[in-house]
């Protein structure tokens, strides 16, 4: 437990220290976010928090594990990502260019960390089924849908790092109740490299702003780790715990990436073509304001992943087929209460005065 501690607050301090360390010279350099018609800020923002969160989680990992082929694979896909995101949070560069290396960094998890989509079976139910040569595009598929499922939910101060420790601490809890705590307790490293950038993005006391975000290098960075617990802790012939409920525990992100690019498909839009259409865009409409957002969407992720946690305790049958046509059914409720724009904006204000009283 102590070297656990120790690694947590190493994580902390590492990650807060080098955006510390880094405001003044991004300043200098220019490599900040500038506002715009999209972008829910008011002045000129570093974008080094990707960085910290880097530095956080890759000191502690090579401390403990040195250069196992877990580690190796995860950093070299991660560092192919933080180049790249630096280069694009400072110039734009090309979605097809940040595609291809978004695909790479899924590849070094496959081949070099051999953590990929292996077994399908128990996803749906059904007794184990080995994928074979299809693990590889079905792996890079998810790894990269949720890299960008976390570069979407990326709209407003904190969103991202709050939605990312309830997950992380969802999947903890999962990872101690199945008996893998030597896995499970190591989330505790990204949590804690993921808090010392919080420090600096979220609103509270007399930070009414955040002073640094997490550029495209930061939510690439967390979207692929992510996807690296998942398969981690769910795609292993033993199962501990149960694929079906890896979506569950990122739901708000996934659901949310999955109805616009469908939409913005049907109307011969872009997948990738930016809009103010996110839920948290909807929810700032309505008259939520940033840190009600939050806490709403943190506790909604919590009661969809604990809710998918108390259904698989009860040991029904089918009790798995079940969660993944509920989690299709999720999607497509939120895709259809969405279409109309302006009628969910409505809902969204009464739900806003039903909860707050008078808008923010």
């Amino acid at each position: 437990m102590q070297q656990i501690l120790f690694y947590f607050i190493l994580s902390f301090l590492v990650s807060a220290g080098t955006i510390a360390a880094l405001l003044p010279l991004a300043r200098r350099l220019n490599w900040v976010d500038h506002p715009n018609h999209r972008k829910n800020h008011d002045a000129p923002t570093p974008v080094i928090g990707g960085l910290g969160v880097f530095v956080g989680i890759a000191v502690p990992v090579f401390m403990a594990n040195g250069l196992n082929h877990y580690a190796v694979g995860w950093f070299t896909g991660a560092l192919l990502l933080v180049i790249v995101g630096l280069i694009d949070d400072r110039v734009d560069v090309r979605w097809y260019i940040r595609l291809v290396v978004q695909i790479t960094a899924a590849l070094c998890l496959i081949f070099i960390a051999d953590t990929r989509a292996a077994h399908l079976g128990p996803l749906f139910g059904l007794p184990d089924i080995e994928t074979g040569w299809f693990s590889v595009p079905l792996s890079v598929f998810a790894i990269v849908g949720l890299i960008n499922a976390l570069n979407m939910a990326d709209g407003i101060d904190g969103l991202v790092g709050s939605l990312i420790i309830a997950s992380l601490i969802m999947f903890i809890c999962a990872g101690i109740y199945a008996g893998i705590p030597d896995i499970t307790y190591r989330l505790m490293w990204v949590v804690g490299a993921v808090l010392g950038f919080l420090w600096f993005n979220l609103r509270f006391g007399k930070q009414t702003r955040a002073r640094v975000f997490l550029g495209d290098t930061g939510s690439a960075l967390l979207g692929y780790t992510l996807a690296y617990i998942t398969f981690r802790l769910t795609q292993n012939s033993v199962h501990p715990i149960t694929p079906i409920l890896a979506p569950y525990l990122i739901a708000v992100p996934i659901i949310d990436c999955v109805v616009l690019m469908v939409r913005r498909w049907r109307h011969g839009q872009s997948p990738v073509h930016a809009d103010r259409n996110h839920i948290h865009h909807l929810m700032l409409d309505a008259g939520f304001s940033v840190n009600q957002i939050l806490r709403v969407l943190v506790l909604l992720s919590f009661i969809i992943g604990l809710a998918a946690a108390a259904w698989l305790s009860l040991n029904v049958p089918y009790e798995k087929t079940i969660l993944l046509i509920n989690f299709i059914l999720m999607t497509l409720l939120w895709y259809a209460l969405s279409t109309d724009r302006d009628r969910i904006v409505a809902r969204l204000s009464r739900l806003h005065r039903l909860l707050y009283g008078t808008p923010a």
